[in-house]
């Protein structure tokens, strides 16, 4: 039974792959009532957005930091509204912030979604532990997604 609920779910992670993409298509294709939110995914203006905006700093340190607390403006406001919060992991750069957010959630009691290849199980088993599933694949957190909202467990029929 679908819910007539509209899901908020919030996508957090790696910027350098389509996976955000994948996952608003299928789900939209399977017609599940989701709005999606995301951090800025424009690297270097979410790098450089407190010094663009605030002014420029002469050490590193304060220039990261007025960007890191912009940012934190809409992701922790996002997150603290998200139904479901998913987190990717990607292989080629290490994601802290990725992880602050599974944290932040955690600490919000939110449900979370971590998304990773084997590769980096072992970097990320404190996360993997906060997690209610660990996915492979885009199309698995789309399972999980149809499943938790709808109830409908893709590729099974009745018996």
């Amino acid at each position: 039974m679908t819910s007539e609920r509209i899901w908020t779910v919030y996508l957090s992670g790696e910027i350098h792959t389509n996976w955000r993409v994948e996952i608003m298509d299928a789900a939209k294709h399977r017609g599940l009532p989701i709005r999606f939110s995301a951090p800025v995914t424009d690297h270097p203006a979410s790098d450089d957005c407190g010094v663009a905006i605030l002014g420029a700093e002469e050490n590193k340190f304060w220039h990261d930091r007025k960007g890191a607390q912009v940012n934190a403006i809409r992701t922790q406001t996002l997150i603290k509204d998200a139904d479901i919060v998913v987190v990717r992991f990607g292989d080629k750069y290490k994601q802290w912030n990725a992880a602050f957010d599974a944290g932040y959630a955690a600490a919000l009691g939110k449900p979370i979604i971590v998304n990773h290849d084997d590769s980096i199980v072992h970097p990320l088993k404190e996360v993997d532990a906060a997690a209610m599933a660990v996915a492979e694949t885009p199309a698995q957190i789309v399972d999980i997604l149809d499943y938790a909202i709808t109830g409908r467990l893709a590729g099974y029929t009745d018996r």
